[in-house]
């Protein structure tokens, strides 16, 4: 299993002043710990339905992350693409693969916080449509010179986006998650979403959906390949999965979950309640979570990228010991068909 963590790039308050250095130092620690990769939130505007924080602007943040690295992954988990325009993002993404060495995985999503796409022309009606052409306008564009695309929303011809760099893989999320009644979304894959995941190159199972529903989602996946006549071995296809983590080395299970709490409600809104918070987050004793880690790779789980809830880097080197070094090995339980 490859592991990976997410760049601290909230914005918590009093902060401010020391958050470039921050993920310089927490950028650089990760590539000497052996990390996999480096992912990224995309959110344009403050959405304070589901955190209590705000974030940076990805790509950007990426870009200075790739300054102080030579090697881990950097992605997206995921872009918003219904609130980019696709010339503007295939130049962003070409530069960052350009000056990167090729190491962007190009992580998208479709989005759920109304006012973003109303701030940017489009309406949360047409999130999907709006998805499926910035992705293809913009793959295009990163693929060869001279490119010419006719869309509902985006239209260019015979424009070339330069430097044509090392096109980068996609992956897709979307699928089932835990239902609660504050969720945006219904707890199912949606026949659009699984039409798009399988049309690329990897799929992103939601941190709020558990092995269970990833493994639903994954049969759903599996059927639409062999429909496709292919099988996600014979794509090269990857199945990653976002969550979030706080670890502790208390020994009881009560001492650490009131650590956790305290952390993570301090990133994620009370919106739902720390019992549904438990049921899809990474929480308890180190043992709990490496037994839900391995529930995940049982699953079909490859590449696990974590939140941490702060920029400590004794977090990092806690990832390192419990997470990194016992499971660097580790394989699924149930083999890619």
């Amino acid at each position: 299993m490859k592991l990976g963590v997410f760049l601290p790039s909230y914005l918590l308050p009093g902060q401010d002043a020391r958050h470039g250095d921050q993920i310089r130092r927490f950028a650089v620690r990760a590539e000497e710990l052996g990390f996999e990769s480096l992912f990224i939130t995309d959110h344009l505007l403050t959405a304070h339905r589901f955190y209590r924080v705000s974030w940076v602007e990805p790509l950007m943040t990426l870009s200075h992350a790739a300054a102080v690295t030579s090697r881990v992954m950097l992605g997206t988990s995921v872009l918003v693409l219904p609130t980019h325009n696709p010339v503007v993002l295939a130049k962003e993404i070409a530069t960052l693969q350009h000056l990167s060495g090729g190491r962007f995985v190009y992580g998208v999503g479709t989005g759920w916080y109304p006012p973003e796409f109303e701030s940017t022309g489009g309406t949360i009606q047409q999130r999907g449509r709006r998805t499926d052409e910035v992705l293809e306008a913009s793959m295009q564009l990163l693929k060869a010179p001279n490119q010419t695309f006719e869309g509902t929303f985006h239209r260019f011809s015979d424009i070339t986006v330069e430097p044509l760099a090392k096109v980068p893989p996609v992956w897709v999320a979307g699928g089932r998650q835990l239902a609660h009644e504050a969720s945006p979304e219904k707890p199912r894959m949606d026949p659009r979403v699984l039409q798009r995941i399988c049309r690329w190159d990897g799929w992103i199972a939601r941190p709020t959906s558990p092995p269970e529903q990833i493994t639903e989602d994954l049969r759903e996946i599996d059927a639409e390949l062999t429909r496709q006549k292919t099988s996600r071995h014979e794509k090269g296809f990857t199945v990653a999965h976002e969550n979030f983590v706080w670890l502790t080395e208390k020994s009881r299970r009560e001492d650490a979950t009131a650590e956790q709490k305290a952390k993570m409600l301090a990133v994620v809104s009370d919106e739902r309640p720390w019992e549904y918070v438990e049921a899809v987050y990474l929480t308890g004793t180190v043992d709990d979570i490496q037994r839900r880690v391995q529930d995940r790779i049982d699953v079909g789980v490859e590449h696990l990228f974590l939140h941490t809830m702060t920029a400590d880097l004794a977090q990092l080197d806690l990832f390192a010991k419990h997470l990194l070094e016992p499971f660097k090995s580790a394989s699924p339980a149930i083999e890619n068909r």
